[in-house]
């Protein structure tokens, strides 16, 4: 067999995986081979970081419920089975926008909820 050397193909192969750790701090991103091995890390940790982020947000999106809901005499949990019982279909995520943008909107909605429930 002939002998392949695979010069240009390899450098090629190294030169991605050094730019791609081009961020990272000391021999990270200079040495291939303690970048390649970063660079596994880093790809590793953003797909669970993804899958973090979606809980991270589900808990910021309920205390800001629980805050704006005590303030008007509720908890968070019986806002939302109020929410349920009376057909108002609104996620957390749109509730929380709601609490933010419009405090007297939400106030109005959780007022809805108790004359509708008493």
């Amino acid at each position: 067999m002939t002998r392949v050397k695979r010069g240009f193909v390899a450098r090629k192969y190294r030169k991605n995986i050094v730019d791609f750790a081009s961020g990272f701090r000391g021999a990270h991103s200079k040495l291939f081979r303690i970048a390649n091995q970063q660079k596994g890390k880093a790809l590793f940790f953003a797909s669970e970081d993804r899958k973090n982020k979606k809980r991270t947000f589900r808990r910021l999106w309920i205390s800001r419920i629980n805050a704006a809901a005590r303030r008007d005499g509720i908890t968070h949990s019986s806002a939302i089975h109020g929410f349920y019982q009376n057909q108002v279909f609104l996620n957390r995520k749109t509730l929380a926008q709601i609490v933010i943008l419009d405090a007297y909107c939400f106030k109005k909605i959780v007022q809805k909820i108790r004359c509708k429930g008493e």
